[in-house]
């Protein structure tokens, strides 16, 4: 192999890696418009209150939530590990809603409901859908990648946070407990 070509092979490797570690891991903010660093939920703390609406237009705020576990999902319909762990939130909230699960997810996406109720008719979620707005991933700590999830507890305090795709055996052995906790 010439060196041209033990270039061409290493360069493609190394685009070819950095592609799947996107894809795996998380989508950057990029070109979808980035949040600054900085606002709280901060593990202990109590989730920072917000008032968006759902795909219908009816305002929800977080403290609506208490007396519930809730996983918030900050992600995006164009993010390829975002739309791989919909299927599951779906699966999760099934099988958890009757013991007081809500899941919400927060979207990102600049055309609002408009791109992101397609998308939920598509994929049967049976989950609450919110649009997120810049204000609202900046008091989250400022969400540079999608997905970022958080689990809140029955009281509202952030109990964990995750970032890039998570398995859902995570998520549920996250719940589970906090399900059970009065």
């Amino acid at each position: 192999m010439s060196s041209t070509s033990t270039t061409r092979f290493s360069s493609a490797l190394v685009l070819a890696l950095a592609v799947a570690l996107t894809l795996s891991a998380g989508c950057g903010k990029g070109g979808q418009g980035g949040h600054a660093a900085g606002g709280h939920a901060a593990i202990g703390t109590e989730a920072p209150e917000f008032a968006r609406p759902d795909l219908d237009g009816k305002v929800v705020k977080v403290s609506d939530l208490r007396g519930k576990v809730v996983i918030l999902d900050f992600w995006a319909t164009w993010c390829p590990p975002c739309r791989n762990e919909v299927p599951h939130f779906v699966a999760l909230q099934s099988k958890y809603r009757d013991q007081g699960l809500a899941i919400v997810g927060l979207s990102l996406d600049k055309g609002g409901a408009s791109v992101v109720k397609p998308f939920v008719e598509e994929h049967d979620v049976n989950y609450m859908m919110l649009i997120a707005n810049d204000e609202t991933a900046s008091s989250y700590g400022g969400i540079t990648g999608i997905p970022t999830t958080f689990v809140l507890d029955k009281n509202g305090k952030v109990v964990k946070r995750f970032m890039g795709y998570t398995d859902p055996e995570v998520f549920e052995e996250a719940i589970k407990p906090l399900l059970t906790a009065s």
